[in-house]
Formats: structure tokens, C-alpha cells, sequence
């Protein structure tokens, strides 16, 4: 089909070689970008699942008291900080605000993120 992007171009959209601290940042958006939209897709599958009844919500509960579960929920938690943090790192270079200091700026997104992550890893798995 005339038009339709080669899988070699779009292999090209998350490759990092030969790009910015700028360009880095961004193709971390896509990647935590997808992600997210692959866990919403299973969180909808898991949500329909519990309306068949309390012993399908009791399993799930079970389940995901499972430290591999925690684990998963904070890499969903960790790609929402990642994703929501180099948004505004994002949208700040878009209107114009600190373009020339790209590297600076993701590093302060990378520092502001692992305190986060690493606030939220604590406190998930506090409980354990």
C-alpha cells in the first residue's frame, strides 16, 4: 500500500543512535507511552473478568498480593512517573522553554524520577 510506513521506518522511530539528549527523551516517551497503553489494554481484560462474580474478585485479590504482581504494578507506577515527568520536560522544549539545555533537563527528569520510583518501590513492598 502506496504510503503505509516500511517496518524498517518504524523500527527507525525508536532508534537512539545518533540523536540528542532531546531525541533520547523522546523516544523514552514513546516506549513508556506504549507501555501504558499495553497495560490499560489488560487492565480493561481484568476488569470485565471480576464482574463474573466474588470468587473471580477474591483470585484476583490473591493474585495480586503475589511479589511478581507488585513488581509489575511498579513498573506500570514507574513508566507513569517516567511518561508524566518527560511530558513536561516535553511540552516545556515545545513552547520554547530550555531547548538549549536538553541534557540537563533529562537528567533532572531521570533524578526526579528515580526518587519517585524509588519512594513508590519502598512503600509497595514495605508491606510484603
Amino acid at each position: 500500500m502506496k504510503g503505509s510506513p516500511s517496518p524498517k521506518k518504524i523500527l527507525e522511530w525508536f532508534d537512539p543512535r545518533g540523536r540528542s539528549a532531546g531525541g533520547w527523551g523522546f523516544i523514552l516517551n514513546r516506549i513508556t507511552g506504549l507501555g501504558l497503553i499495553l497495560y490499560l489494554s489488560m487492565h480493561l481484560i481484568v476488569l470485565f473478568q471480576l464482574t463474573q462474580g466474588a470468587q473471580a474478585y477474591d483470585s484476583f485479590i490473591t493474585m495480586m498480593k503475589n511479589p511478581v504482581f507488585i513488581f509489575g504494578e511498579l513498573l506500570v507506577v514507574s513508566a507513569g512517573i517516567i511518561h508524566g515527568i518527560n511530558g513536561i520536560r516535553i511540552g516545556l522544549t515545545s513552547f520554547g522553554i530550555g531547548g538549549r539545555h536538553q541534557f540537563a533537563m533529562l537528567l533532572i527528569v531521570a533524578g526526579l524520577s528515580g526518587v519517585l520510583i524509588l519512594f513508590f518501590a519502598v512503600r509497595m513492598f514495605g508491606g510484603v
